[in-house]
């Protein structure tokens, strides 16, 4: 059993960065994969970034590559997203989640997710 919460969200402005974390509980967190979803206003989920087990391999969506990075501490049981170049479209709830495997990082394919945590970003 995994539990995740996140924290960190908040309104920023165009151009800002902001790090959300999502801090896990459970024994074999270090075994799980992890990622982040966001889901804005009447969308549907989406996947943002993932990475493995190890923290060796990351994953990114094209909306938001080579501006996020997603990163894990496992002695903190912690998975990190730093997020630069804020858009007005990164608006949503970002959700962690963790699922067994990098290849399940997928909406119908995650075993735990986190409650969420608002991003605003305001132009």
């Amino acid at each position: 059993q995994v539990q995740l919460k996140e924290s960190g969200g908040g309104l920023v402005q165009v151009g800002d960065s902001l790090k959300i974390s999502c801090e896990g509980s459970g024994r074999t967190f270090a075994s799980y994969a992890l990622g982040w979803f966001r889901q804005a206003p009447e969308k549907e989920r989406e996947f943002v970034a993932g990475i493995n087990y190890s923290g060796a391999d990351t994953y990114y969506a094209e909306s938001v590559k080579g501006r996020f990075t997603i990163s894990r501490d496992n002695a903190k049981k912690s998975v990190y997203l730093e997020m630069t170049s804020l858009k007005p479209e990164d608006t949503a709830v970002y959700y962690c989640a963790a699922t067994q495997g990098a290849e399940r990082l997928r909406i119908g394919a995650i075993s735990y997710w986190g409650q969420g945590t608002q991003v605003n970003v305001s132009s």
